[in-house]
């Protein structure tokens, strides 16, 4: 026994190591790809940096050059609108087709799939296919012509007025069937006692929903605006496959605008503060999410 006792203690800490001398390369690779390269954007934001990084700091300058720039304005007007129709349909489409899923419709298992295909998609190719939808020589338009509606007219794409609502409607066709299953999941797992009661009591469809089901639904309403958010936040492959930022700087998005300032530009600088406020915004998102998750679980 006296012999076993080093051999049982050394397969206990080795047992203990093993996940940690596993999982160190990958901690090791966040730690410098990840949170090492924000703290090096956030070092450039305040540098004089142009084509290349420099290290010599000059404040808040590349900031309030920022805020002075009207294509920055463009960015961000383009963002309210893109995030608020983006984050407002995904969430009342999402939740739509989630309830009548949950009737037990027939062939819901043939259906869930269909809505989640896209997105299983890249932005890229959702970007490229509606690129081509939406294009009056090829698209939408053109077909509708050789149909015989000569006066059909959908040029969105080209309008510099309208060209922002094309992103959105090629963001929700991708991301509705997510938010979808977000929602059916939720659906799910109400406590079908709470509802029989409910229903005992007279209350009718319209108001078990409105008064017992959607507000039980809160958890997947906030995880659902966190997700949208971010990614409206940060969308950038759509942007370049759909419009490119055009027509002229109809549909430019934070994302895109700092890619151009960084590298086509030659204002790393400038590039790097936009970035930082990017990434300030979503702190700003995931930080209530995070406090409301942390405190609901204390």
């Amino acid at each position: 026994m006296a012999q076993r006792a080093p051999e049982a203690d050394f397969r206990t800490r080795l047992q203990e190591w093993i996940p940690k001398l596993v999982l160190s390369p990958s901690l090791a690779a966040m730690l410098v790809f990840v949170y090492g390269f924000i703290a090096l954007t956030i070092y450039l934001s305040f540098s004089d940096s142009k084509m290349l990084p420099s290290y010599d700091l000059v404040g808040f300058e590349n900031y309030a050059k920022l805020w002075n720039l009207s294509a920055w304005w463009t960015a961000v007007v383009n963002l309210l609108i893109f995030s608020s129709l983006y984050i407002g349909i995904c969430t009342a489409i999402g939740l739509t087709l989630a309830i009548l899923l949950d009737q037990k419709i027939r062939g819901e298992g043939i259906l869930r799939p269909i809505y989640l295909y896209p997105m299983a998609l890249s932005f890229i190719v959702t970007g490229t296919a509606w690129k081509w939808i939406m294009d009056p020589g090829i698209g939408i338009e053109n077909t509708m012509h050789l149909w015989g509606w000569a006066s059909f007219e959908f040029n969105w794409i080209k309008d510099r007025d309208m060209a922002i609502y094309t992103v959105v409607i090629a963001a929700v066709w991708q991301t509705s069937g997510f938010v979808m299953a977000m929602f059916l999941a939720g659906l799910r797992g109400i406590d079908n006692e709470i509802l029989k009661a409910a229903q005992i009591d007279g209350a009718s469809n319209w108001s078990l929903y409105r008064r017992i089901v959607i507000p039980l639904l809160r958890p997947a309403f906030l995880s659902a605006f966190v997700i949208l958010a971010h990614l409206a936040v940060k969308s950038y492959d759509l942007i370049i496959a759909l419009t490119g930022g055009g027509p002229g700087r109809a549909t430019e998005l934070p994302a895109t605008f700092m890619y151009s300032y960084t590298f086509t530009r030659n204002s790393m600088g400038i590039g790097a503060a936009s970035a930082v406020i990017m990434l300030m915004t979503i702190a700003a998102i995931m930080t209530p999410y995070l406090y409301a998750e942390l405190k609901e679980k204390k």
